[in-house]
């Protein structure tokens, strides 16, 4: 089982930007699609991005699309979230998720995922 740390949230302006960053332990890593996740206050998950393990393949979540960028570093165990043209509406806490097993856009079809990492952005 892959351990996921993510760190890089914070507070930002409207129209700023954020990278966060989640690293991976575990001889899994690098083999497997990596995801990225949100939940904001009061509502459920919902699905941000998606990496290939090769890094070759990705997929967005509607409300991101053009805005975030999901890539992976296999020989750092990491992968990233950029996240630019930020909105009010983005705020949430930001999860990563290894290993899927199901759908790559539901959190619990993961085998693991972090702690999540605050993101705030002001209007």
């Amino acid at each position: 089982q892959v351990q996921l740390v993510e760190s890089g949230g914070g507070l930002v302006q409207a129209g700023g930007s954020l990278r966060l960053s989640c690293a991976a332990s575990g001889r899994t890593f690098s083999s497997t699609p990596m995801g990225w996740f949100r939940q904001a206050p009061g509502k459920e998950h919902e699905f941000v991005a998606v990496i290939s393990w090769s890094g070759g393949s990705t997929y967005y979540g509607d409300s991101v699309k053009g805005r975030f960028t999901i890539s992976r570093d296999n020989a750092k165990n990491t992968v990233y979230l950029q996240m630019n043209s930020l909105k009010p509406e983005d705020t949430a806490v930001y999860y990563c998720a290894a290993d899927p097993d199901g759908s790559y856009t539901v959190l619990t079809d993961y085998s693991s995922w972090g702690q999540g990492t605050q993101v705030t952005v002001s209007s």
